[in-house]
Parts: C-alpha cells; structure tokens; sequence
C-alpha cells in the first residue's frame, strides 16, 4: 500500500505541483519548451506506470464495499464521461498542449460546454469508480486521478492566464470549468452541430465497448445483479458437478456430487458479482 501512495503522490504532485505552476516557467527558462516537455512527458508517463502496477499489487483492504446501487448510477454518468472525454480530445483546444495560437477564436463545439471537456470528463470517470469499487486502494489510485484531473483545469487556467494574458481573459470569459456554466449564464451558447457526427459516433461506441468488455477485461460486472443468490443456494450447488457423457451418439448431463467445492463456479461469480 506504502508504494501506491507514493504512487498517487507522485503522479498528482508534478501534474499540480510543477506543470501549472512557477516551476515549470523556470524549468522551461532552464531546458527550453521543447526539452521540458519530453522530460515532462518521461516522468508523467512512469508515473502513471507506477500508479497503475501499484494499483494492481495493493491489498484489498474494504471500506463500504462494492455498492450494487451505484452501478444503475455509473451506467448513466459514463455516457457523458465518455462524451466530454471522446469529444474534448478530438476538438481543438487553447487549453490543449500546443494549442495556445487558437485562443483569439471563439470557443466552438463541447468546449462551449466547458474549456476542459477531456479532463471533466477524466475527473468523472474516475469519481464514478472511486465510488464504485469500495476499498482503500481504488479509494488512493481512483482518488488521484479525480484530484489530479478536477485540480488540473484551475492549473491549466493559471498557466494559460500568464502565458496569454488578455487573450486568455476573453476566451476565459466565453467559457467555464463547469460544464454549462457559461452556457445557462448566457456567456455562450450550445451548437450541437458544431461538433462532427463521427466525434459523437466515437464516443458512443467507445462507451458501448466499454459496457460490453468491462467484466471480460477488468474481470467485474458493471451490470447490477439480476437477482439475489442466498448462501444457502450458493452453498448447495458448489457441491454439485455437471457432467456431459457421450452415449450412442448423444450428449447427456446430469449433476452428481462434486468431488469439492470448486468443481462449480460459484453463481455470485456468474451473477458478475466481486
């Protein structure tokens, strides 16, 4: 656990500590635009390594469990997690890197709902999961990623704000964080057809793939459970063992007791449940 939050630390202290702040303006003084980014792009990249292999060797350590509520609830917010993400990072952006020349521009597209449309929605995908998966390490690894992400976009605003100045003030005053903000304070307005018909084709497949492949490649159902299994049910059919014989040509399968416990899957398995 000691190595995942170092991890977590690392990670959100030079995305918050060094790229929004000061420290990067004397680093880049120091090493030139082009050298600091590489060695930016070097460091955040083991570090994001770490977090993850830290994640993934952490002791489960409970806190509140994995809620089947919520999984109704993250069904429904991954879809414009996945749209603010898909889309953001499709769209041209003055608070993306390398981006800044496109600052004297309106605003267009997802950015009218918020100039940080791929970290909004970075920082939702990872609240959604922090509150899904109810142990300390998905608590320290997803917590860092919210933090880092939601934290960023002020960063970002700050470096862009003495970067830019006045050009940043009137791109800043058409937008918000906030997604909408700006929309309902009558700062700019929503074009749907602003953004590309494959942008949001994109988005709704990766979010589809994502439902579909979650419990084949993270090996845990997004899906609630259908229905509840008593430990009484569980219990007697981990006694039985299915099995096919061959007779005259025809499949036959009976169930038998099972030689041990494991001879069957247990059905809160089946059910996709942890």
């Amino acid at each position: 656990m000691l190595s995942l939050v170092l991890a977590a630390t690392c990670f959100a202290g030079i995305h918050l500590g060094v790229a929004g702040t000061t420290l990067r303006d004397s680093a880049i003084a120091a090493l030139g635009e082009g050298a600091y980014r590489a060695v930016f792009s070097i460091v955040s990249a083991a570090a994001i390594v770490w977090l993850v292999v830290a994640y993934k060797g952490a002791p489960y350590v409970a806190t509140w469990g994995i809620p089947e509520w919520w999984k109704p609830i993250a069904i429904i917010l991954m879809l414009p997690a996945f749209l603010l993400a898909v889309i953001g990072l499709t769209t041209p952006n003055p608070t993306s890197v390398g981006q800044e020349g496109r600052v004297p521009r309106s605003p267009e597209g997802i950015v009218r709902v918020t100039r940080h449309p791929f970290l909004i929605g970075i920082g939702l995908w990872a609240v959604v999961h922090l509150i899904a998966n109810g142990d300390v390490a998905s608590f320290i690894f997803f917590g860092a990623l919210a933090v880092t992400a939601l934290a960023g976009t002020v960063s970002i605003d700050g470096k862009r704000r003495r970067a830019l100045g006045r050009g940043w003030q009137s791109f800043e005053a058409q937008t918000s964080i906030v997604p909408f903000a700006a929309i309902a304070a009558g700062r700019t307005r929503f074009n749907p057809g602003e953004i590309a018909a494959w942008q949001w084709v994109a988005a709704v497949i990766a979010y589809a793939l994502m439902l579909g492949g979650h419990s084949h490649i993270i090996g845990v159902s997004p899906f609630p459970a259908i229905w509840p299994v008593s430990d009484e049910i569980t219990k007697e059919l981990s006694l039985l063992e299915i099995r096919f014989e061959h007779t005259d040509g025809e499949i036959r399968r009976e169930l038998v007791p099972g030689k041990s416990p494991d001879s069957l899957n247990s059905p809160r398995r089946i059910l996709g449940q942890r």
